[in-house]
């Protein structure tokens, strides 16, 4: 037997304890495999724990405790509305709190009217007339929102109605100046911060996506 026949016949054998090693690790494909349980197993969780299929959702969790009041009015506001996105929410209350205290500040009612509701406006146009009729003007500066958290969210089952109360905590600059121009209050060379709690609401499901501004406090 010559050295490349004798050399074949060991590569050969060489081949087949290598097929038959890795069949007995990967298994064979018959066309007919069992799916994979979606649901992971339940054992040596503690009783009462319920494993949710695709786990918690974050949109929620990342804001508030899902277990919550809140919580559970988020994913009530979703099951009637599922583009709703707690985060995208959040961004635009930010946005929407900076106009608005600025809107106020300066006395700009017609971009107030857009964004507070009847009695919230009555308040702010109240207030602004008042400043106004001193002959008082304000200059502010807004700096940015060094801290925003929820703090509540509402869900009415039966009107679709949809509150969410947040905690904002500002950064800017202000001062008050008198008819003649002259500033008799603040400092614009200072920085300030001013807590505001405000809640805003929504129709859940309907075409109009605004909220609005409906209570204030600090």
């Amino acid at each position: 037997m010559s050295s490349a026949v004798f050399q074949l016949i060991i590569m050969g054998v060489i081949a087949v304890v290598l097929f038959l090693r890795l069949r007995n690790v990967l298994g064979t494909r018959d066309g007919f495999e069992p799916k994979a349980d979606a649901k992971p197993a339940s054992k040596g969780l503690p009783r009462g724990f319920e494993v949710i299929e695709g786990g918690p959702d974050r949109d929620i969790a990342d804001h508030v405790d899902i277990r919550s009041d809140a919580g559970k009015a988020f994913a009530a506001m979703k099951a009637v509305e599922p583009d709703f996105s707690v985060t995208e929410f959040q961004g635009g209350a930010r946005q929407a709190y900076e106009m608005i205290l600025m809107a106020f500040e300066s006395g700009d009612l017609e971009t107030l009217d857009k964004f507070l509701s009847a009695d919230v406006y009555e308040t702010f146009e109240t207030v602004i007339n008042e400043r106004l009729a001193k002959g008082l003007s304000v200059d502010a500066q807004f700096v940015g929102v060094s801290e925003m958290k929820i703090t509540s969210a509402t869900f009415d089952q039966r009107s679709k109605e949809a509150e969410v109360t947040l905690r904002f905590v500002a950064e800017l600059t202000s001062v008050v100046r008198n008819a003649e121009g002259e500033v008799i209050e603040g400092d614009l060379n200072k920085i300030k911060r001013q807590t505001d709690i405000w809640t805003f609401a929504r129709s859940m499901g309907q075409e109009n996506p605004n909220w609005e501004l409906v209570a204030t406090g600090g």
